[in-house]
């Protein structure tokens, strides 16, 4: 199964879009703004490079700035 993700410009266009999936009996779901966050996050960890190993030492010091 795929998912499409369509970010409508306005209300109206939002409820357009929705109605024309309904018609073709498409199961559609509006995201809050958190879950807009909580899936952009689990993106860019998805992406994240984990090949390489940071120190703690290095680590709190970017956290001390």
């Amino acid at each position: 199964m795929a998912a499409l993700l369509v970010a409508t410009k306005d209300k109206s266009e939002l409820k357009l879009i929705q109605s024309l999936l309904k018609r073709m009996r498409v199961s559609s779901k509006v995201l809050s703004e958190n879950e807009k966050e909580d899936f952009a996050l689990g993106y860019i960890i998805s992406q994240a490079d984990r090949s390489k190993k940071v120190s703690r030492a290095e680590i709190m010091r970017k956290l001390a700035h």
